[in-house]
């Protein structure tokens, strides 16, 4: 299949997911509807073939050898090395989203920084621990700790 074949392919369906995750967010946090669509989102990105460095690049708009990089730096997952390289379509959307934001923000250089940031900074958000945490500090029931 040619690069552009492929990534019309990945497109069309990043297309179709972003179509169902407007529907989701529409809904209310606490909707079973919005947790369904959730989970059909999650579960056909899951689904997907993997995505070959070079038309990663064709979505992202950068490079192959960019892709490769970031996906070294772990800001793309990489689903398998051999034969070749092919990246994680889970991740591939979620970094995606991510720089799409930056772009329409005027962000144009340092793009792998801001995205490897905001996808820690997501993976801390993610933590159950740590939700659970700040509801217990915005409800006061937490407890000053002090270094000395």
């Amino acid at each position: 299949m040619s690069v552009a074949t492929e990534a019309a392919h990945i497109r069309d369906l990043f297309t179709t997911i972003e179509e169902i995750e407007s529907v989701a967010s529409s809904l209310a946090e606490d909707d079973e509807r919005r947790h369904k669509l959730d989970g059909v989102v999650a579960r056909t990105l899951r689904q997907a073939p993997p995505v070959r460095p070079v038309v990663a690049g064709e979505l992202l708009d950068l490079t192959e050898k960019t892709v490769k990089a970031w996906a070294r730096e772990g800001v793309l997952a990489i689903h398998s090395q051999e034969p070749r390289m092919l990246l994680d379509t889970v991740r591939l959307h979620e970094v995606l989203h991510l720089v799409s934001d930056l772009r329409r923000a005027g962000k144009s250089r340092g793009l792998i920084d801001e995205v490897h940031r905001r996808l820690s900074d997501q993976s801390l958000l993610d933590r159950s621990d740590l939700a659970k945490s700040l509801d217990e500090m915005r409800s006061g029931k937490g407890r000053v700790v002090r270094s000395a």
